[in-house]
């Protein structure tokens, strides 16, 4: 069976033309043709099982499947909301969440792997169709309360001009973050990055630095050894959700838009 699958293995190499795996004694790695290889083969089965599913439920019923993706905010309440309304009125519906920055969300969604993706403004959205949700987050930043600046009521550029930083990969490009900082990313004292503000608590409670993000994702209250500081002059983001033009959803995604447009209104 072994050599069958090397054999096979080989053969698959030899038919695209390019290195997939190296071989050793005892096992075989994966090298970066074949790691792209892998996510592709893996997005495709993934497609595949969603387009089942879609394509499965019956005509006259309401069910199947929803796909979501985005990042981390409070601003998903809404959405939670909408979905729960839909789950009331057709039990059959289920939802599948997704996280991720925004360039994953777009890839997975340019892809036909997600129905809908909820971003961060800014964000280049001429491509989708998309509806502002209603509500906005305010940026800060994620300290210690026992730092110096969990002592002031709002946090200004001056203050962290040389304050060791944990900033979003996503604000790390043009954005209304860089503009506010009024100054370049290479500028400041950045020493980490982060895709959720979850793993970016994790290093502020360690004492790494002070990470920047929206309010209303990590609970700083009660015992919680961390606090959160908005920033001066004030800073928020609204968020939309977007899907791709001319998509033909499947009904459980449609009754879901609706439901979701309706609240709007």
């Amino acid at each position: 069976m072994l050599d069958n699958l090397s054999r096979q293995m080989k053969h698959l190499e030899e038919e695209l033309g390019r290195q997939l795996f190296i071989r050793g004694s005892r096992k075989i790695t994966l090298i970066e043709a074949g790691e792209l290889l892998k996510k592709r083969a893996e997005e495709i089965l993934e497609l595949q099982k969603k387009t089942e599913s879609e394509l499965s439920s019956p005509v006259t019923e309401i069910r199947g499947d929803v796909y979501i993706g985005g990042g981390e905010s409070y601003v998903l309440n809404i959405v939670a909301k909408a979905a729960h309304a839909v789950r009331e009125k057709y039990p059959a519906v289920k939802f599948h969440l997704f996280s991720g920055d925004m360039a994953t969300i777009m890839e997975k969604l340019d892809k036909g792997l997600i129905d809908f993706g909820i971003f961060i403004e800014p964000a280049d959205l001429t491509k989708y169709n998309y509806l502002r949700l209603p509500l906005v987050d305010t940026w800060g930043v994620l300290m210690r309360k026992d730092s110096s600046l969990a002592q002031k009521e709002y946090v200004t550029p001056e203050d962290l001009r040389d304050a060791p930083l944990i900033r979003s990969r996503h604000s790390m490009d043009k954005s209304v973050i860089t503009d506010w900082f009024q100054r370049k990313p290479d500028e400041l004292n950045i020493v980490a990055t982060y895709d959720l503000l979850y793993n970016a608590s994790l290093l502020v409670a360690e004492g790494m630095g002070y990470a920047v993000g929206l309010k209303h994702i990590i609970n700083t209250s009660g015992k919680s050894e961390l606090c959160f500081r908005p920033l001066f002059p004030k800073l928020v983001s609204h968020l939309d959700i977007a899907w791709k033009k001319y998509q033909v959803f499947p009904r459980c995604a449609e009754v879901f838009l609706k439901e979701l447009q309706e609240r709007m209104r």
